[in-house]
């Protein structure tokens, strides 16, 4: 006697999803924070929080490409200790966002500063044009 199974297409996506995350497949990076990043719009000015511990100016860039922002961050180290049995001792650590700016963005006056790990990248945007009032006229009968 042959059993039949039906076949669904989603079990194994599923099935590697639970693995993923409920069985603790990620259990070493538990520990691990994956950097907020923050969009916000305030006084006509588009603003970017990136939260990048650990990282100095210099492993940061941003960049404009067809109007997406772009923030890279990338932050190598190396250490060698002779008494170990290691030669060499290297981790790596790397960001990437990238955020479609809305099409009133002015890309040529975007201000980007980094203060104690926090990355703002503040846009400014050119202000919507006011509504046109349109007068009514009454017809006379």
């Amino acid at each position: 006697m042959s059993n039949v199974v039906k076949w669904d297409p989603f079990a194994e996506l599923t099935s590697l999803q639970n693995q993923l995350f409920d069985d603790g497949l990620i259990t070493p990076f538990k520990g691990m924070s994956v950097p907020t990043t923050d969009v916000y719009t305030r006084d006509n000015h588009l603003t970017v929080e990136t939260h990048l511990p650990n990282f100095e100016h210099q492993d940061i860039n941003v960049q404009i490409e067809n109007n997406i922002l772009i923030i890279s961050a990338e932050r190598h180290e190396k250490e060698e200790d002779k008494e170990k049995k290691y030669v060499v001792r290297e981790s790596s650590n790397s960001f990437y966002r990238r955020i479609a700016l809305p099409e009133r963005a002015d890309t040529d006056k975007i201000d980007a500063q980094l203060n104690d790990g926090v990355l703002m990248v503040v846009i400014p945007l050119t202000p919507l044009p006011e509504p046109k009032k349109i007068s009514i006229v009454a017809k006379k009968k």
